[in-house]
C-alpha cells in the first residue's frame, strides 16, 4: 500500500531550509531548459512506442528516484514523502478545443506502463470532462504540453500554491539545434522541497535516460 510517510525532522538535513521556505520566504521557482532528445526521437521512430506515453514514463521514472520530488504536506503542515507518485497528464480534444487530465499508475517496467497509458488515452479519447476518472489518487504530479509551440520560457502562476510541493512539468514542441533535436521543458519547483542542485540533477538524469535507447527496444 502506498503511504505518505512523515519525515523525521530531528535528523533531516533539509529541516532548516524547509522551514525557511515554508515560514519566512514562501516561494517556488521555474526553470525552462532544452532537453536533448536526439537519441530518443530516433529510437521511437524505429519502435512501436508512442512518443507521449514514452516521455511521461521517462519523466515519472526520474521523479520517483528522488524523495524531494515525492513530497506532500501532512494534515498538520509537516512534510511527508510518498512511496511513489503517479503522473497526471493532459490530453487534447480537438473537437471541443479542451483537455482532460488523466492518471496512470507509475510502473518501473516501461512496457507495462506504456500499455496502460495508451489504453487509458484510448478509453477516454471522447470523454471531454476535465477529470473523467473518478478514482484519482492524491499522490500525483502534473505533466502537460504546450502544443505546437517550441518555447524558450514558460511561467505558471498558481494562486495560493505554496502548499503544493510536487513538481509541475510542461513540455513543448521539438526543434532542431544543429545536429541535435531538443525538447523544451519547464519545471515549477517548490523551494521548500528542492533547491537548484536537486532540479539540475533531475534534468541531467532525464537527459541521460532519453539518451539510453535500450528501454525503448
Amino acid at each position: 500500500m502506498t503511504e505518505l510517510r512523515p519525515i523525521g525532522l530531528d535528523t533531516w538535513p533539509r529541516r532548516e531550509h524547509f522551514e525557511h521556505y515554508r515560514q519566512r520566504v514562501q516561494c517556488s521557482y521555474e526553470v525552462t531548459v532544452d532537453v536533448d532528445v536526439t537519441a530518443f526521437v530516433a529510437a521511437v521512430r524505429t519502435s512501436a512506442a508512442k512518443t507521449y506515453a514514452s516521455q511521461i514514463w521517462a519523466i515519472a521514472t526520474v521523479v520517483n528516484r528522488h524523495a524531494e520530488f515525492r513530497m506532500q504536506l501532512l494534515d498538520d503542515g509537516s512534510p511527508g514523502v510518498w512511496d511513489v507518485v503517479h503522473p497526471m497528464f493532459t490530453v487534447f480534444h480537438p473537437d471541443t478545443e479542451t483537455f482532460s487530465a488523466l492518471v496512470v499508475p507509475y510502473d518501473e517496467d516501461f512496457g507495462r506502463f506504456h500499455a496502460a497509458a495508451v489504453d487509458t488515452m484510448d478509453r477516454y479519447r471522447d470523454d471531454v470532462r476535465m477529470f473523467p476518472q473518478d478514482d484519482r489518487p492524491r499522490n500525483v504530479f502534473d505533466v502537460s504540453t504546450f502544443p505546437r509551440t517550441s518555447f524558450t520560457g514558460f511561467a505558471l502562476h498558481v494562486r495560493d500554491g505554496y502548499d503544493h510541493l510536487l513538481p509541475i512539468v510542461t513540455l513543448g514542441r521539438y526543434r532542431a539545434e544543429g545536429d541535435r533535436t531538443v525538447m523544451p521543458m519547464a519545471l515549477q519547483i517548490n523551494h521548500a522541497a528542492a533547491d537548484g542542485f536537486h532540479t539540475s540533477r533531475l534534468i541531467q538524469e532525464l537527459e541521460d535516460l532519453f539518451a539510453d535507447r535500450s528501454w525503448l527496444v
